[in-house]
């Protein structure tokens, strides 16, 4: 087996694992009353619909045009197919961003704060962000239907490509393209899945130091008992209402949803760090093929573009425990 035959049998492993992935996340997702309606199912949902696009318009096309051994569908289907690919991947990018910002606030809010309700609670901000991702996703995406190609590699091959005017133009897309719809988001996500370790790792120790110190939480506690030059009144106060305590004093207590939201927030992270490895490996190989140009490159680099969309669902449904099937036989 060639190196290009190992890519379409790794292909077509994503293709079905993301299907199943990605359609059992949004039947999970879904609320079954309208007032049960949260933000993230609304998230979730979003990113499954936007992994779906690829799965049905650009995976299963690609891979049955590889096995047929030529591109079939004509030139309409091409721009479409180059449309849909860099629409979903956009989408999808931006949409794993405000789920890794939204389970950083949740967790703030959950360990520091007794689980006030966050700003991304609001579901009409969530409706604009995810309205706004999606128009910047079809502008970048627009082109394609202009500036496609079929291809021929010999008398009966033929590849959808991206055909642009001149090298100029194509550069500055590309540049364009990279910086609003990868880098940007790409660094969102970085910066919220940072945020969301320093948070679990500052909780953890606090909870290790306050587990470790019961004797000096007391007395913290109660520092008119304490002091030598307390007045008699303070000393009786303090004696009829002993459990009495500063807010300023007290260590803040884990809500009873903390573990739960550490769960689904350790579950973003892991899915952080899949779409920025399989993201720096796509950007590596996208430079590689500037530098000298490989077909075969270029399919590899698409193929790792696209694999986080089948592997991160999987993810999310292990972390809020939705692998199995909610239905009552």
């Amino acid at each position: 087996m060639d190196a290009g035959d190992l890519i379409e049998s790794i292909r077509v492993i994503m293709f079905t694992a993301g299907i199943l992935g990605n359609n059992w996340l949004a039947i999970t997702s879904l609320p079954k009353k309208k007032s049960e309606i949260r933000t993230n199912e609304i998230l979730l949902i979003n990113l499954a619909v936007s992994n779906l696009i690829t799965n049905y318009l650009v995976d299963a096309p690609d891979t049955i045009a590889d096995f047929v051994g030529q591109w079939f569908m004509g030139i309409t289907f091409c721009g479409i197919f180059r449309f849909c690919a860099d629409l979903s991947e956009t989408s999808s990018l931006f949409t794993t961003f405000f789920i890794c910002a939204y389970w950083h606030q949740k967790l703030v809010g959950s360990l520091k704060r007794g689980n006030a309700p966050v700003q991304l609670d609001n579901l009409r901000l969530v409706g604009c962000l995810l309205a706004g991702s999606w128009t910047l996703s079809s502008v970048l995406s627009f082109p394609h239907f202009f500036f496609v190609s079929l291809e021929g590699t010999n008398e009966s091959h033929e590849d959808c490509i991206d055909f642009f005017p001149d090298a100029l133009s194509r550069q500055i897309y590309e540049i364009c393209f990279l910086t609003l719809a990868n880098v940007l988001p790409v660094a969102g996500i970085m910066v919220a899945c940072v945020q969301i370790i320093a948070t679990l790792l500052q909780s953890q120790k606090r909870i290790q130091s306050h587990s470790s110190n019961p004797a000096k939480m007391t007395v913290k506690e109660n520092p008119e008992r304490s002091t030598p030059y307390s007045s008699p009144l303070a000393n009786k106060i303090a004696e009829v209402q002993p459990n009495l305590s500063r807010p300023s004093q007290v260590p803040s207590k884990r809500s009873p949803n903390s573990h739960s939201h550490a769960r689904a927030a350790m579950s973003v992270v892991a899915v952080a760090t899949v779409v920025l490895i399989c993201w720096a490996t796509h950007l590596l190989l996208r430079i590689t093929n500037y530098i000298q140009t490989s077909p075969l490159m270029v399919e590899l680099a698409s193929h790792i573009a696209a694999s986080y969309t089948c592997i991160i669902p999987h993810i999310f449904l292990h972390g809020a425990k939705r692998h199995r099937c909610p239905c009552k036989l």
